[in-house]
């Protein structure tokens, strides 16, 4: 499961945002956000993790990863209002299959 989440997360393109539960669904495990959240934690840095949000585009990462997520977003053209990204702007829709 973790790889088939981790893989679904390096498709996010540079300047877009997903959800936790939009991976989950397009990794084929709807309702999963949970596990995609200990996916990431397994990824390592060669995973774009900072392009995974909370639902609505919260940023749910608290301390030095959370700022260390807000500085890798805006390095990438991401804007945000307070704690969430903007998602009509920056939301990423996966297409096709896994």
């Amino acid at each position: 499961m973790f790889e088939r989440v981790l893989a679904t997360v390096r498709r996010i393109p540079k300047g877009k945002v997903a959800t936790y539960g939009d991976v989950a669904a397009a990794s084929g495990y709807p309702g999963a956000a949970r596990q995609v959240v200990w996916a990431l934690r397994s990824g390592g840095k060669a995973v774009p993790w900072h392009r995974v949000l909370g639902a609505g585009g919260r940023i749910r990462l608290t301390g030095e990863n959370g700022f260390e997520q807000r500085l890798r977003l805006r390095a990438e053209g991401v804007t945000m209002t307070g704690d969430r990204v903007d998602m009509k702007k920056h939301g990423y829709t996966f297409r096709g299959g896994r």
